[in-house]
């Protein structure tokens, strides 16, 4: 019977055969071409259709067309490659648990010992030295009638993207991190190159998306804000990252991480910017404790979150803490991923990923994993951090002058915001008539809900930075401009 409807007058066995139309001879799958050189032409601009009829299986990156460690360029963004895919709707979590552990996003391994077995993966060999697990070296394209924007995005950031290995004696760790300029410099975490604050002298070895392996010295770095840059030895042709506007972000804008978690390098993963003006508190990287809080301490509170290292050691009451401003994203960021890129949906660097929180504490041994909440610092911070760090091999950071704490634990207080406990005599914050038992409710144009935000805030700024401050006395608000200090 025939698949269409209606009859049709019978026919012989022969008369069928002979009507029968011939199949066309199935043509063989082209061979993947694999893109090994240095620079590859730019990605172009093609249609749906285009894009559908393509046949070569590699989607084309952009080379280095000169350092792109600026200012980002503005206007709006066509699709790196077709139409861009419909994202598939999120499953939002239910769950009311409180978030009760924040980990190094960050390094695999690290200075209390080896570990971070993945998968029956043994990533580590008995002296601590790193061993890279084999994958791609490029973005693989195998059905380029569905290339989406997350391709496109992935094969244009990866390779300014880097996998960092460092040891030191017996303990070892992998990272990642970002290239900044053609010639090597690359922004990553303190907590990266210092093993999690146990060495200022690890050996740097850097793995580029290509498979090229450089040694690598530390410019400068910043425990404040727990960011470094290195330099790659003899390198060039190298891809920069381009920078984005991370003050222009919007909660639900789309976010690609790349990085090498678990030391997987050239590893893509995507989600949601889940929150803006987010700030959190965690342990410092410093190889040494020998910097004070400048005066913006917090007092009568401690950080609802530990830190973790990854394998088990945990933050204890003599661990010196820093404040940062993040953005908080549900891409899968793990152990590894440290350091790493978050980008938007054109490409373009908003921010360094730099810690993850988990619902428990790890056991020895043991790395506690991704549950989509991830933290990174923002681009527009990196990007005057990374700056400073490369012309003077060290970054400023404001001061406030005053004792903070949160006014949640205030009897009394009626307003979230940054209680001002103790103001320092001849201090910015006494310049600008602050008085002890005043709330700060605002800072810079970024709402201040206690201490931790307000120092966060406060330390992004260079010294000497001016700002305005939002305050309430006596039920009345004030605001008024303040000339930051530098921190010592």
């Amino acid at each position: 019977m025939s698949d269409t409807e209606g009859t049709r007058p019978e026919q012989s066995d022969a008369e069928a055969a002979a009507a029968a139309p011939i199949p066309p001879t199935p043509s063989p799958a082209p061979e993947p071409a694999v893109d090994t050189a240095a620079a590859r032409p730019p990605l172009p601009e093609i249609s749906a259709a285009e894009a559908a009829s393509a046949t070569a299986p590699t989607v084309p990156v952009a080379p280095a067309t000169g350092e792109s460690f600026g200012p980002a360029a503005t206007g709006p963004t066509a699709p790196l490659w077709g139409t861009p895919a419909a994202p598939a709707p999120k499953k939002k979590s239910g769950a009311t648990r409180a978030v009760g552990l924040l980990v190094a996003a960050a390094i695999v391994g690290g200075a209390a010992g080896l570990g971070g077995a993945a998968a029956g993966m043994t990533l580590w060999s008995p002296k601590g030295t790193t061993s890279a697990a084999s994958g791609p070296t490029t973005v693989t394209v195998n059905d380029t009638s569905s290339v989406n924007q997350t391709t496109a995005v992935a094969a244009k950031v990866v390779p300014s993207v880097v996998t960092i290995s460092a040891e030191s004696g017996q303990s070892a760790g992998t990272g990642s991190g970002v290239i900044l300029t053609a010639d090597g410099y690359v922004v990553t975490n303190t907590h990266v190159v210092t093993l999690d604050g146990a060495t200022a002298n690890a050996t740097l070895k850097v793995t580029t998306s290509d498979g090229h392996i450089y040694d690598a010295t530390v410019v400068g770095t910043d425990p404040t804000y727990d960011l470094a840059v290195i330099k790659l030895t003899g390198a060039s042709g190298l891809t920069p990252i381009t920078f984005g506007d991370s003050s222009k972000l919007n909660v639900g804008d789309q976010t690609i991480a790349v990085g090498a978690p678990l030391g997987l390098s050239n590893t893509v993963t995507n989600g949601i910017v889940s929150a803006l003006n987010r700030s959190i508190e965690i342990a410092s990287s410093a190889p040494s404790s020998s910097g004070s809080s400048g005066g913006d301490t917090q007092q009568g509170q401690q950080s609802p979150f530990q830190f973790d290292f990854g394998q088990g050691q945990t933050q204890t009451s003599t661990t010196s803490t820093i404040k940062i401003s993040v953005i908080q994203t549900d891409a899968a960021i793990n152990p590894g991923n440290s350091g790493g890129a978050l980008v938007d949906s054109s490409g373009q660097l908003i921010g360094i990923n730099v810690a993850i929180a988990g619902t428990g504490s790890s056991t020895s041994g043991t790395q506690s994993g991704n549950i989509g909440v991830g933290f990174s610092i923002p681009s527009d911070i990196v990007k005057r951090i990374t700056n400073e760090l490369i012309q003077n091999g060290k970054a400023t950071h404001g001061l406030l002058g005053a004792s903070v704490q949160d006014s949640a634990n205030v009897t009394g207080a009626t307003i979230s915001g940054a209680y001002v406990a103790d103001v320092t005599s001849g201090g910015p914050a006494a310049a600008a008539g602050l008085q002890k038992g005043d709330i700060i409710t605002e800072f810079n144009g970024q709402p201040v809900t206690g201490a931790v935000d307000l120092t966060a805030e406060v330390r992004a700024l260079a010294a000497g930075a001016k700002a305005s401050l939002t305050y309430v006395r006596d039920g009345a608000s004030h605001t008024v401009d303040v000339t930051l200090g530098s921190l010592s």
